[in-house]
C-alpha cells in the first residue's frame, strides 16, 4: 500500500527552491578551509624580511610589526604579517624556499 501526498504546485516549487538553497549551503561548508598561517621564530622572521633579529624586535617594539607571544620569552610572527609588512615598507621577501 502506497500513499499519496497531493501538493500544490506553488508549494512543490517552493520546496523545491528550499532544497537547491540547503545544497548550495552544504557545498559551501563542505570546500576546504584556508590552510592555518605558518608562525615564524624571530631569526626565520628576520631572515624573510633581510633584517637582523634586533630589527625584527624593533620593529614589534614600535608597532610596525605584530607578534605574538609564543612562550614567556619568545615571540612569533605569522607570516601574513611579514608579508604586509614588507608590502607597507616597500621592502623585496627573502628569495626562495622558506626555511624551516
Amino acid at each position: 500500500m502506497q500513499a499519496v501526498i497531493l501538493v500544490s504546485e506553488a508549494e512543490w516549487n517552493g520546496l523545491l527552491n528550499e532544497v537547491a538553497r540547503l545544497r548550495t549551503e552544504v557545498e559551501k561548508l563542505s570546500t576546504p578551509a584556508a590552510p592555518p598561517d605558518r608562525i615564524l621564530t624571530v631569526r626565520e622572521a628576520a631572515l624573510y624580511l633581510r633584517l637582523k633579529p634586533e630589527g625584527v624586535r624593533n620593529a614589534r617594539r614600535q608597532g610596525r610589526l605584530q607578534g605574538l607571544h609564543i612562550n614567556e620569552k619568545e615571540w612569533g610572527f605569522r607570516l601574513s604579517e611579514l608579508t604586509r609588512y614588507l608590502t607597507r615598507y616597500n621592502r623585496r621577501p627573502l628569495d626562495g624556499p622558506l626555511p624551516n
